[in-house]
């Protein structure tokens, strides 16, 4: 995609995450924050938070386990 193009927020987050797994600073097995605090922490909506992890969870990125959480599972693509 064109970096001239606007992107939707919950990608924007999505992509800043998986950077994030990519430089190590969230390694396989590393729980992501819970959703309230991932709304402190990016300064976004719980909406855009949960479209954001679902867009990792479609990428292979993530895995979410109820009452648990969500993990760090694998490497974005090069």
């Amino acid at each position: 995609m064109s970096a001239d193009l606007p992107q939707y927020e919950y990608v924007k987050l999505a992509d800043r995450i998986a950077a994030e797994i990519a430089s190590g600073k969230l390694p396989a097995g590393a729980a992501l924050p819970g959703e309230r605090a991932m709304t402190e922490i990016y300064s976004v909506s719980i909406g855009t938070v949960r479209r954001a992890v679902r867009e990792l969870r479609e990428r292979g990125l993530v895995a979410t386990l109820p009452a648990k959480g969500t993990f760090v599972v694998g490497q974005p693509d090069a």
